[in-house]
């Protein structure tokens, strides 16, 4: 004999598009713009980023991804001025991420 289980109502669960659409929206308004930087302040990431790739410091790392501005510690491993791109090492996990300068928006040593 299988025994009656009490499902809790849920009333709008019979049309997920519906979950789907509404998450879009409501991460489409949490959503930045990515900051434009000036001149001085690209130099002054370009010189923290030398610094901590030589003396081998960690840095708090803040960036622009898919409307999201991140910060994360971690160590530099290589910066490519020429290619655009630089290697970062996180803190937490120790994964290689390979970024784009244009993506940085600060740079601070820890």
């Amino acid at each position: 004999m299988e025994h009656r289980r009490m499902k809790k109502w849920r009333p709008f669960a019979t049309m997920p598009e519906q979950y789907i659409g509404l998450k879009e929206m409501i991460n489409k308004q949490a959503e930045v713009a990515q900051p434009v930087l000036t001149e001085e302040q690209m130099e002054q990431i370009n010189f923290t980023l030398i610094e901590a790739l030589h003396t081998n410091k960690q840095v708090y790392l803040t960036y622009y991804k898919q409307g999201e501005c991140i910060t994360e510690t971690g160590f530099i491993q290589f910066v490519d001025s020429l290619e655009n791109l630089f290697i970062f090492i996180d803190d937490v996990f120790e994964l290689k991420n390979k970024m784009r300068l244009s993506e940085l928006i600060d740079v601070r040593l820890a």
